[in-house]
Formats: structure tokens, sequence, C-alpha cells
């Protein structure tokens, strides 16, 4: 009972105190009211205005050259880049009269002005001479719009893809990659010899490793812009091993980048032999543009010593046996190289005096390699210039003639020979007949004198 009581005036002393506490009152909203009409009216208007003028301005300086399909050189020019100005074109097909607008991808591609092509407006349903139309001469896509391609110096027009015009920024992308100077990526011996050497003349960069420094891409961004008559390439040099060229060139060291320059010379004998030969310029300091630069304008002036390769260049997965037989080689080079200046000071030193000096021994090797030694030497005392197969050939044609002349001389002409039967004497005078009757008087005489003999029979 004692605790049903305690309970009961718990629960009527909760009910007392909340029966007393009061509710917090609720704030009143205020109802938000909309700006007078008048404050919105000149923002707007400026707005309006601005963009105008924006447009207006847009459509003065963004007015794209239209082709006069009457002209035959520009159209000469544009389509196969037969013109003097050496540039490439990217061309809309639009027709004035269809009331169509421009396409904007074309338009935001012409106004962002960092593309290397040439934008030109052209109605490809005109006819050209023969008679078909731009589209039916080289076979454009209608049905893909816009109608958009490229030519000029690049080669014949080749219309773009339509994945690449979805913006202009795409388009713009696109026609930097086809037209803009790159260097080869070389991956295999038959783009090493398609892409470099079988080129005039070829810059050959040797990454030692994957990635490459931007001094190194700016230095030969300028090189294809310093020379665009000259092909250049890369390879990995850190994962390939180019054969029969690196002991030619500075040792393999991880991250170290090198370079070479490869250029045809002449290897034939007579004078307009069409035989070529693949030889190398190696550039034995660090890669800069400067040193690349250098090295490419010597070889282009003929004023550097190049490397006449035997065998052509070719490319092998670089594994630690190809390492150590490449050091190897590199080793029997230098003693080489070292037995021969010791060989050239021992025959500087020598005075050549005696019966033998220097390495003659006498023996059949010996006096062939005094021989040489003097050779040399006459050769370095007298700046003595080995000759071209062309030089020679020229001599041996002057030997000639002088040989044909000095016949010219011994040979009687027909107007001066004697009659058919008369004898001619030394002096090219005829023998007359008392001439020969005193002949044999003569040795009758002398026959006379030889009558007695003795019979030893």
């Amino acid at each position: 009972l004692l605790q049903n009581k305690r309970t009961t005036i718990y629960c009527l002393l909760f009910l007392k105190n909340t029966r007393k506490a009061k509710m917090a009152p609720i704030p009143k909203r205020k109802t938000a009211r909309a700006p007078p009409i008048d404050k919105l009216m000149k923002p707007a208007i400026g707005i309006g205005l601005a963009l105008l003028a924006y447009q207006f301005m847009k459509g003065l300086t963004s007015e794209i050259p239209r082709v006069d399909m009457a002209d035959d050189l520009a159209l000469r020019d544009i389509f196969f880049g037969e013109g003097d100005s050496g540039k490439s074109y990217a061309v809309l097909c639009h027709d004035d009269e269809s009331g169509i607008p421009i396409s904007s991808v074309f338009a935001d591609a012409y106004d962002d002005g960092s593309s290397p092509a040439e934008f030109r407006i052209m109605n490809c349903e005109n006819k050209l001479e023969s008679g078909k139309t731009v589209v039916e001469r080289f076979k454009l896509d209608l049905k893909k719009r816009p109608v958009i391609f490229v030519s000029g110096a690049v080669g014949p027009p080749k219309q773009v893809p339509q994945k690449h015009l979805k913006t202009g920024a795409m388009l713009v992308k696109l026609l930097r990659n086809m037209l803009e100077p790159r260097a080869a990526k070389i991956e295999t011996t038959q783009d090493l010899r398609s892409k470099c050497l079988d080129k005039e003349v070829c810059g050959l960069l040797m990454k030692g490793d994957k990635q490459v420094q931007k001094y190194v891409k700016d230095a030969m961004t300028n090189l294809l812009g310093q020379h665009p008559n000259v092909a250049f390439a890369s390879v990995d040099t850190s994962l390939l091993f180019v054969k029969n060229l690196e002991e030619h060139l500075p040792e393999f060291e991880a991250g170290e980048h090198r370079f070479a320059v490869f250029k045809k010379v002449s290897g034939g004998i007579g004078k307009d032999s069409d035989r070529l030969k693949t030889s190398v310029a190696p550039l034995t300091k660090g890669v800069s543009f400067s040193t690349m630069n250098n090295l490419v304008t010597s070889v282009l002036n003929k004023s550097t010593d190049m490397i006449k390769l035997s065998t052509l260049p070719q490319l092998k997965t670089r594994t630690k046996k190809i390492e150590q037989e490449e050091k190897a080689k590199r080793q029997r080079r230098a003693e080489q190289q070292s037995r021969q200046e010791q060989k050239s000071q021992q025959s500087s030193s020598s005075t050549g005096s005696g019966a033998f000096s220097g390495d003659n021994d006498g023996s059949k090797e010996g006096r062939r390699a005094e021989r040489e030694r003097r050779r040399e030497e006459h050769r370095q005392n007298n700046n003595f210039r080995e000759k071209t197969p062309e030089e020679k050939a020229e001599m041996e044609r002057q030997r000639r003639k002088r040989m044909e002349e000095e016949a010219a001389k011994w040979n009687i002409a027909p107007e001066d020979a004697p009659p058919e039967g008369d004898p001619v004497d030394g002096d090219g005078e005829t023998f007359e007949e008392t001439d020969y009757e005193d002949i044999v008087e003569d040795m009758d005489e002398d026959g006379d004198e030889d009558e007695d003999v003795m019979d030893l029979d």
C-alpha cells in the first residue's frame, strides 16, 4: 500500500508541473516581396547589349575566306599543294544558297587560332574541269555532317572522321597531330629502316629512359622547325639494343640520352654510280638543342667526318648477354686503337735509315709494313689526300684520251701512203730499181771473195 501511495503522489506532482509549463511562442514568418521591375530592367538591357556587341565583333573578326571555284591555281594549291605557299588547308563544304549556317565546330576551331592549317569554305557541289564535282572527284561522304577535309601540302583531300567533329577543340587537336612535324617512333628494325635509314638525312634520338625531360622534347621540337627537310626519329634504348651501331656511340647509361645523324654517301666506283652507303656521325657531347643542331648542320654542310657502316643497324631486345658482347667488342676496339697508336709512335721515332727499321725484320710481312710506314710518312709530309672514286674515274678517262691522241700521231693518213706494192724506207721514200741492183751487185762481189774454201772431202 505504501508503494502505491508513493507512486500516486509522484504522478500527481508530475501532472501539476506539466500544466504550469508553457510552450515557447512560434515566431511569425515574414512574406518575401519581389523586387521592383525597374531595378531589373537596367542590368538585363546591359547584358543584352553586351551579347549583341560580342556577336557583332565575332562576325567581323572571324570572316572565313571562301574559295573561288574559277581560280584554277588556287584550287590546285588547295587540293594538291602545288603552289609555292607550302600550306595545308582545312576546308568546309558549304553552299551559300542553302541557307544553312556554318558549322559551329568549324567556326570554333577557326576562332581558336592555334591550328597549323589554313581554314577555307568551298562549295563542293560545283563541277571541276573534269566534269565531276568535288564530292565525286575525291569521294566525300555527304552523310557525315559537317563535311570537312584536309589537303594541301599534307596530300590530296582526306575527309575528317566524324568522331573528331564533336567540338572545335577536338578538331584543332586532330589538325595538330596531322600537320605538326613530329619525331617518328621506332619499335622494330623495319621501322628503323623505313622511317630513318632510307631517308637521305635522319637524326636519331636514343632515349636512355622512358621518361624524357622537357628540355629534350623542346630541343627536338626546335630541331624539327629548324631543319624541315631532315627526318627525325626516336627509339627507347633502355629496352632495345641497336646492333651494329652501339660500338660507334658513347656507352649506354640509364637515364642518359644519345644522338646520331645518318646520311647516304656515295659508295660507287663510277662517276654516275647510284650506289649509296649509309654513314653515321655520332654525338659525343651531351644532348641539347645547340649540340644536336650543330651536328645536323655540319652533316648537311659536309664539314664533319662520317663513319661508313658495313652493316645496317638492327634492333634487338636489350639483355645482359648482348650488353656483355657489346662491352667485349668495345674493349677489342680500344686495344686495336692502342696498338695502332703504338705503331705510329714507333714509326715516327725511327729515323728510317739502315737495313731494317721499325717493324721490318726482313720477312715478307716486315717489308710490307715498312713500305706502308714510309708511304704513310710520305703522305703526311706532302699533305696527300686519298682520291675519291669519281676522281679516279676522271683520271682514267684523261689517260685514255691522251693515249688516243698519241696513237693518232703515229698512224699514217691514207693520203700520205705510197702506191700499193711500193716499199717505204725510214725517211718515207720509195726504193728505186737501181738501188736494188746496186745492192745485188754488192752481194755478188762479197760472194766472190768467199769462194776460196777448203774442201774437207
